[in-house]
């Protein structure tokens, strides 16, 4: 059996076209939860509730969100879940190449292709554009050797017993997923043809927000102290200053990539000050980001 598991806060305009996106394409002996705190994201699930079967809302206790993983991982019925987000859109041929590759017994996990829909003419859309392209290379060259990679946690799927507790103030649960697979001794695969396409920040304070929330979340220790690596400020120096300098198509764009090169560094700068310095907490860090909905 299948889980669709999707998490979803204050997002009553974006949920029912999360939802919507998989229900065309979903298998039988398939369940399809939506965790959400609010009355307004609620009061929308629970209409596709009533009219699809599939459907079910569960109320989570507004405590973050790996709480509520933790909380929709225990009501789960699926061998295999699919963790996605309410404010983004799979694309209708994504869940067969996320799933297929379970046939293989070591498979422990599969990632998803992140697609941004933000346009590449502004500043902010080109960063996203260069951003998700940087990370597909990465994520195949990966796969292609057999290497350790991370999940998306715009849309993976996960074997359910290799799940452990994700620790509740964990900034990137993705990456503490992807790590419990990894150490289990399973590996992770890349599925390209399955894509989600998402909406990024179009205000620096946002992208900030954002960036910050994820990059800190392998500044903890639950990624620091991992064997495993993918991702870092070292890391992104020696893979991504290749890619991020052969995406530009023009002289505005080169100027463009040059500018994000130091908004890197200021972003990595704010996780050590932020997460390894200070040590702020979850409630202080995880800051919505409205540009993305």
């Amino acid at each position: 059996m299948i889980t669709i598991l999707i998490t979803a806060f204050r997002e009553p305009d974006t949920v029912g076209k999360a939802i919507e996106s998989f229900l065309p394409q979903l298998p039988q002996d398939v369940e399809l939860l939506v965790v959400s705190p609010d009355p307004a994201t609620t009061a929308v699930v629970e209409t596709y509730a009533r009219r699809y079967p599939v459907v079910r809302h569960i109320q989570d206790p507004q405590s973050g969100k790996p709480a509520a993983l933790n909380f929709g991982l225990r009501a789960a019925r699926g061998d295999i879940v699919i963790f996605s987000d309410g404010d983004v859109v799979v694309d209708t041929e994504s869940l067969i190449p996320l799933v297929t590759p379970f046939e293989n017994s070591q498979v422990g996990a599969v990632s998803g292709r992140p697609v941004s829909i933000s346009p590449r003419d502004t500043l902010l859309g080109y960063w996203s554009q260069l951003l998700v392209e940087s990370a597909h290379q990465v994520r195949a060259a990966r796969d292609g050797k057999g290497e350790f990679l991370l999940c998306s946690g715009y849309l993976f799927a996960a074997r359910r017993n290799l799940l452990g507790h994700i620790p509740e103030d964990a900034l990137a649960e993705d990456a503490v997923i992807s790590h419990q697979i990894a150490q289990a001794g399973y590996r992770i695969r890349y599925a390209p043809q399955a894509r989600v396409a998402v909406k990024y920040p179009t205000t620096y304070d946002d992208w900030l927000r954002q960036k910050v929330r994820s990059a800190g979340g392998y500044a903890q220790d639950y990624v620091r102290q991992s064997p495993f690596r993918m991702r870092s400020l070292q890391r992104e120096i020696i893979d991504g200053t290749r890619l991020a300098l052969a995406f530009p198509e023009n002289a505005r764009e080169f100027a463009w990539t040059v500018l994000l090169f130091a908004a890197r560094l200021h972003l990595w700068a704010l996780v050590f000050v932020k997460v390894r310095l200070f040590r702020r907490p979850l409630s202080a860090l995880w800051q919505r980001v409205e540009s993305t909905k």
